[in-house]
């Protein structure tokens, strides 16, 4: 969770810099460097060690269906 929290920030930070008119090039890399943090974070979630017993039978954990 801690990619995902840190890539949320530095996008964050990039819209209110953008909005405040900071220089272009501080913008730019920024924003780069956002891009590349995404494609990291994305990577670090599709490859983390998570097993779960839970199919799509059982839908939505945090709100499972009844059985008929």
């Amino acid at each position: 969770m801690f990619w995902v929290g840190a890539t949320t920030s530095v996008l964050l930070m990039v819209t209110i810099m953008a909005s405040m008119d900071f220089p272009f090039n501080w913008v730019f890399y920024i924003t780069v460097f956002g891009q590349v943090m995404v494609v990291y974070m994305v990577y670090r979630v599709l490859t983390d060690n998570y097993h779960t017993n839970k199919t799509f039978e059982d839908f939505y954990e945090d709100y499972p269906i009844r059985e008929r």
